[in-house]
């Protein structure tokens, strides 16, 4: 044991603890309450609140205009973007609008949006154009809301 050790009060700043064990190479602080010893800090208690912590931050680039952004970024960049894309974003609900002219498009369309960060769920409201007969359907969940009304 160390003699005569660096203490700290209960009433001691995080930002005090940090420095303290940073200059004098300590890893483990006890807690004083006047004379009497109520406690330690250790680097791993830190590490523990510093943990805690980041895990009640939400991502700050999730929120709903960064997500759409996100979106409009990773589709332009592929050969499949919908024609006239749309996108609509709100509390992590995407709703998806464009022109596709292969079906096959529609699921990695999907798959792009539900990969970006902060999003819950998508919407597809994507249209299918046959581009040489003109040969227009709706979305399969739009074409189910119908039925539905």
């Amino acid at each position: 044991m160390t003699p005569n050790p660096f203490t700290i009060d209960e009433d001691t700043t995080l930002e005090d603890i940090v420095t303290l064990m940073e200059q004098r190479n300590v890893k483990r602080l006890p807690v004083m309450r006047n004379d009497k010893l109520v406690g330690i800090v250790s680097r791993s208690n830190l590490m523990q609140a510093v943990a805690s912590l980041a895990r009640d931050i939400p991502d700050p680039t999730a929120d709903d205009d960064h997500i759409r952004k996100r979106i409009f970024d990773s589709l332009e960049k592929s050969d499949w973007c919908p024609f006239g894309l749309s996108v609509v974003v709100r509390d992590g609900i995407v709703h998806l609008s464009g022109i596709i002219t292969q079906e096959s498009a529609r699921r990695a369309i999907i798959v792009a949006a539900e990969n970006i960060a902060g999003v819950r769920k998508v919407h597809d409201h994507l249209c299918w154009v046959e581009p040489m007969s003109g040969v227009y359907l709706e979305s399969p969940e739009d074409a189910e809301m119908a039925k539905a009304d």
